[in-house]
């Protein structure tokens, strides 16, 4: 899964993606630990995964490394992101990928399966705005099986504590200013790295006129996403991690 008769190297790309992600969240590798206990614990080992917003395939990596009988389709709209996990991830039947829009509508119906143990997300559903989001979770209380589970970690920050949120972030950031004088690469710098490269630069290019720079989403409460997924068919929903910023919530069907 590195270097392809395409000539890229699809882990070095893989690897510099993990990098430039855990420079905003030192704890990346936590929230995916708990994840993945969260999955074993209530559909087991072998599960069919749907890995959300999937980006280059993060969850699905570290998914299939830790169960090597689990089954993952990635779901994503970023061409350049798609481009590096289809490289990453060629030759291995466990994996497929299908880009689609989750705003829109119909998105469900390019999926290869009906149903899922489990849907699974990180860091990706904060580019929605919140009634994107709503809708988004009503489509996922009929994807995800009965007795199956949802998580989606992301930022979600707790609005009634200003001051511990502000002392939050500017540790955050004094920490993050120090990595990137030690040479770390940002968002911004990671997206001119892909833009260079002769196989990333076409999807790079297509990938910014869908999404501009940044999309402006919402970033609710780790309670409104419970509440949400409750009222989207889900029996039971809470937060099962956080840190100051950021949360991991389950839905349990």
């Amino acid at each position: 899964m590195t270097e392809t008769v395409d000539g890229a190297d699809w882990q070095a790309w893989q690897d510099s993606w993990d990098r430039q992600q855990e420079w905003y969240m030192p704890d990346r590798e936590e929230r995916f630990r708990v994840m993945l206990d969260m999955v074993e614990a209530l559909v087991g080992t072998a599960p069919r995964v749907l890995d959300l917003a999937c980006g280059t395939g993060s969850i699905s990596d570290r998914l299939l490394k830790r169960f090597p009988e689990a089954e993952s389709v990635g779901v994503d709209l970023d061409p350049a992101l798609l481009a590096i996990a289809e490289g990453y991830f060629a030759g291995d039947a466990r994996v497929r990928f299908v880009r689609a829009d989750l705003k829109d509508p119909s998105w469900t119906r390019q999926l290869p399966h009906e149903s899922y143990d489990a849907v699974l997300t990180a860091t990706a559903l904060h580019w929605l705005h919140t009634e994107d989001l709503r809708g988004l979770y009503g489509q996922l209380g009929t994807v995800v099986r009965d007795g199956g589970v949802f998580m989606n970690a992301d930022h979600m920050p707790e609005g009634s504590t200003p001051r511990i949120n502000a002392a939050d972030r500017a540790q955050r950031h004094a920490r993050m200013d120090r990595a990137k004088a030690a040479g770390a690469v940002d968002w911004a710098d990671w997206w001119k790295l892909a833009a260079a490269d002769p196989l990333l630069a076409g999807p790079t290019a297509e990938r910014f006129e869908i999404y501009g720079e940044h999309a402006d989403g919402d970033t609710p409460s780790a309670q409104w996403h419970a509440q949400v997924l409750r009222d989207s068919g889900f029996a039971e929903a809470r937060t099962v991690w956080r840190s100051p910023s950021d949360a991991l919530v389950l839905g349990l069907k």
